[in-house]
């Protein structure tokens, strides 16, 4: 059995789910500060603050699944 070939394919699964697992958090996000922001514009400027650190953070996802892998 090829073990090398299997092991490398399993990491690419591994970055693509942290990958699309981090877009959909991101999108989320997005959608949340975006609503936040139409029902109170004036606190647009602690929710853009708190939507910019979570996307960060949803994004640090994938370069943990990238670093693992390699």
């Amino acid at each position: 059995m090829n073990y090398p070939l299997l092991a490398e394919m399993t990491g690419s699964i591994h970055v693509g789910l942290a990958a699309l697992g981090a877009a959909i958090g991101v999108g989320l996000i997005g959608m949340g500060a975006s609503s936040a922001v139409g029902r109170n514009p004036g606190a647009a400027t602690p929710i853009l603050v708190q939507a910019i650190l979570a996307i960060a953070f949803a994004e640090a996802i994938v370069f943990y699944a990238l670093f693992l892998v390699r």
